[in-house]
C-alpha cells in the first residue's frame, strides 16, 4: 500500500497560500522509488509563471554538501588529501593567529573558528575581475580567528570558500569542473550544475529569487549569494543550481554507497560514512548537518545518524539513511524578499507529516 499524502499536500498548499513561500517543489524518496514528487505554486510573482516538477532552483548552500564536500571526498579517496593535516601545508601563508591548527576537517565541520559570513561583495566588486580570487583569499586569511580550531562549532562560508581553493590547487582544475567530469558526468547528472559558462538554459526554467537591491533587479537564473555572484556564480559555499530530481540522484548515489548497494562506485563507503558522521561534539558532519535533538529543522522523526543540508533561499533535504528516506524540498522563498522567515517554523512541520505517513513504510 502506498503512503498517503494527503496531509503533506495540504500543507504544501497552505504554504504557498500564507506565502510562506511563492513556489516549491517537493520529492519523497524511499528506497530506490520516488514517492511523490509535485510542483506547488509561482516560480515567478511577477509574470504568473507556475512552477513546474522540473523548475530550476538557486540550491544556494546546498552546494556545501553536494559540491565541495564530494569533491573533498574524491581526493580523500585517492590519497591526495589527509583530513587532519594542517591547511598550511597547502597554503604557506596561512599559519598565523592560531590558524596553523587548522585541517580540512575543521573547515568541513564548521569547527574552524572563522568568522559565518562577510560582506566581501561589497569591496570586492571595485577589484578588476583578473584580480578578485587572489585578493579575496588574501582577506579570507587575514581574518582573525573568532575561537581555537575545533573550539566550536560556528557555522561558515567561509571555511567552504578556503575548501574550494584547496581542492583547485590540488586537482588543477576549477572546482565546478572538476565536481561535473568526476561526479556529475559519471552518474549522468545534467540538471545540476554552476551557471558559469551554461547558456543551456532560458529565464523561464527557474524560479526567480529576489529583488535584489544591490543589482537592482529581479534574479532569474542568476546565483543569489552575492559572494559567489562577484566571483563568477562558482564558489566553495554557493552557486549550485538544480531542480529536485537532480539532487534526489546524488544523494540517491550516497544511500546506496552507504547501504552497499549496487552504485556507480565513484564513493567509497567507508570514506562515505566517515563524512555523514559527527564531528567535535557538535550536530556537523564533514559538509553535513545532522539532527539536533531539540528544534532540528528535520523535524522530530528522523533517527540517528541522519543527514541533511539547508539553503538560504529555501532549499532543504534530509536523508534518514536508516529508513532509506529522502525529503527534498526546493522552494524560492526569498522570492520577492529575503526578510519572509517563516519556512524556519514550516519545514519541520512538513517533515513530520511527511513521516508520519511513511509510518512504518
Amino acid at each position: 500500500m502506498r503512503p498517503d499524502f494527503h496531509k503533506v499536500d495540504q500543507l504544501m498548499g497552505q504554504g504557498v497560500a500564507q506565502r510562506i513561500f511563492p513556489g516549491a517543489v517537493l520529492l519523497i524518496a524511499c528506497g530506490d522509488e520516488v514517492l511523490w514528487h509535485e510542483a506547488y505554486g509561482m516560480a515567478d510573482l511577477f509574470s504568473g509563471r507556475r512552477v513546474q516538477q522540473e523548475t530550476v532552483y538557486d540550491l544556494a548552500s546546498l552546494t556545501k554538501p553536494l559540491v565541495t564536500a564530494a569533491a573533498v571526498m574524491l581526493l580523500v579517496q585517492q590519497g591526495l588529501l589527509d583530513l587532519d593535516r594542517p591547511v598550511r601545508e597547502h597554503f604557506p601563508d596561512f599559519k598565523c593567529d592560531g590558524k596553523e591548527k587548522i585541517t580540512p576537517r575543521h573547515l568541513l565541520s564548521h569547527t574552524a573558528g572563522l568568522p559565518a559570513w562577510r560582506p566581501y561583495y561589497l569591496r570586492l566588486a571595485q577589484v578588476p575581475w583578473d584580480h578578485r580570487a587572489d585578493k579575496l583569499r588574501d582577506w579570507v586569511f587575514s581574518e582573525p580567528l573568532q575561537a581555537a580550531p575545533g573550539a566550536r562549532a560556528e557555522y561558515s562560508d567561509l571555511g567552504f570558500m578556503m575548501l574550494q581553493w584547496l581542492v583547485e590547487k590540488i586537482v588543477g582544475d576549477r572546482l565546478g569542473r572538476f565536481w561535473a567530469s568526476s561526479v556529475a558526468l559519471p552518474l549522468g547528472i545534467d540538471s545540476l550544475f554552476f551557471l558559469e559558462g551554461d547558456d543551456r538554459l532560458t529565464p523561464e526554467h527557474f524560479a526567480a529569487t529576489e529583488l535584489c537591491p544591490l543589482r537592482g533587479r529581479l534574479l532569474i537564473g542568476e546565483v543569489h549569494d552575492d559572494n559567489a555572484y562577484v566571483l563568477g556564480g562558482t564558489a566553495g559555499h554557493a552557486g549550485l543550481f538544480g531542480t529536485a530530481r537532480a539532487v534526489w540522484c546524488l544523494l540517491q548515489e550516497f544511500m546506496r554507497t552507504e547501504r552497499e548497494y549496487h552504485h556507480h562506485g565513484i564513493f567509497e563507503r567507508e570514506v562515505l560514512a566517515a563524512f555523514f558522521r559527527r564531528q567535535f561534539e557538535t550536530t556537523w558532519a564533514l559538509g553535513f548537518d545532522t539532527p539536533a535533538a531539540q528544534g532540528s529543522s528535520a523535524g522530530s522523526h528522523f533517527t540517528a545518524g541522519s543527514v541533511g543540508h539547508l539553503g538560504f533561499t529555501g532549499t532543504s533535504f534530509w536523508m534518514d539513511l536508516k529508513r532509506r528516506v529522502i525529503i527534498i524540498l526546493l522552494t524560492n522563498r526569498v522570492h520577492p524578499s529575503r526578510y519572509n522567515l517563516a519556512i524556519k517554523q514550516f519545514r519541520p512541520g512538513l517533515h513530520d507529516a511527511v513521516m508520519n505517513a511513511l509510518g512504518g513504510h
